[in-house]
């Protein structure tokens, strides 16, 4: 099937290179010195992946979904999670009215029918409430009263979560933390980038980000990322990678518990051609997966209890997997090698 995707041509790649240009300027206007997880943001959602957002209260994380959805002119809906929240408040619900003189149930959408659903704050909700994304964020869909309702096209889970060291919050279900295709920390300011916002923001006032552009062009653009070539090698590359997160297939596994899934195999190889054709080519590279791979697989991965008696992260087993772990299968022959090195 992927030998009659036809290649993309120079002007396609220009033209894309061109519109995450846009889009990233549009953001760096709502989010101060985050270049890095900014770019982390939008390759997630060219890849067309649901991304959580982890860090403290007021950090912006609110705020970049925001922009994010004004950039690109899309739908979107904000539900605030709260520990009193039922799934029916986010997906909708069967309401009895008078249907041509007779009275029936009539599904009544939630929020969740959007473009993007900007989940804030999402593990301060009960776990039975984090469970109704589930369906809706791999299958795009809404099941109630026996009825399934599709969902707007592109549809992306953005959701910002606190530390689970603070008072209040719930951990996400594994299964509904494998649906996010990223799981990006997001970091304080520096001194020099505190000092930016106080003088270009009043509290309470949203930046206004211009729209980068039209939902045509959004979508040419996620058509354009599905025609990024994945070669074998990198695919090679992606399968041994994800099998040595698994506890006895490499030594950087050693305290892992339950390694990560064929979602997160799918999920590299997403992002990585998201990011090949960021920077303007029309093949992924190992260098795509290595970049990537940290907010791709550290949330996957779940690690036994001594492991993290001894203060172990899943984020340095990533970085020890890609230690460890070549790009290439076999060896280099000793010719290709030397010329390499030169």
């Amino acid at each position: 099937m992927a030998q009659n995707i036809p290649v993309l041509n120079d002007g396609e790649l220009a033209a894309a290179q061109t519109r995450f240009e846009r889009l990233l300027a549009g953001l760096d206007t709502v989010l101060f010195g985050q270049r890095a997880l900014l770019e982390l943001v939008v390759v997630g959602v060219m890849a067309r992946g649901h991304i959580l957002l982890e860090g403290l209260p007021g950090l912006g994380k609110t705020e970049l979904v925001k922009g994010l959805a004004q950039s690109l002119a899309l739908e979107s809906r904000r539900v605030q999670f709260t520990p009193d929240l039922l799934p029916g408040d986010i997906t909708g619900n069967p309401v009895l009215q008078e249907v041509e003189g007779r009275r029936a149930f009539v599904f009544q959408r939630g929020p969740i029918f959007a473009n993007i659903l900007l989940a804030d704050e999402i593990n301060r909700a009960s776990p039975k409430t984090q469970s109704a994304l589930l369906e809706a964020m791999q299958e795009r869909r809404v099941t109630a009263g026996g009825d399934t309702h599709a969902l707007p096209d592109p549809f992306f889970v953005l959701a910002t979560q606190n530390p689970i060291e603070l008072e209040g919050t719930y951990p996400l279900p594994e299964a509904q933390l494998d649906r996010f295709l990223f799981k990006i920390e997001v970091a304080r300011s520096s001194s020099e980038v505190l000092q930016r916002i106080v003088q270009a923001r009043e509290i309470g006032v949203s930046a206004e980000v211009p729209e980068a552009m039209s939902r045509a062009e959004f979508a040419e653009l996620l058509g354009w990322v599905r025609r990024v070539h994945l070669p074998e090698t990198v695919a090679n590359y992606i399968a041994r990678l994800v099998n040595a997160t698994h506890q006895g297939e490499s030594s950087a596994s050693a305290g892992v518990r339950f390694g990560a899934s064929p979602r997160a195999a799918l999920a590299l190889a997403a992002a990585a051609k998201a990011r090949g054709l960021r920077w303007g080519r029309p093949h992924a590279s190992f260098e795509d997966v290595q970049a990537v791979a940290r907010p791709v697989l550290a949330h996957r991965i779940l690690l036994d209890h001594g492991a993290r008696l001894d203060g172990a992260t899943t984020a340095q087993v990533v970085e020890k997997l890609l230690a460890e772990v070549s790009v290439q299968a076999t060896p280099l022959p000793q010719s290709l090698a030397a010329a390499k090195v030169r």
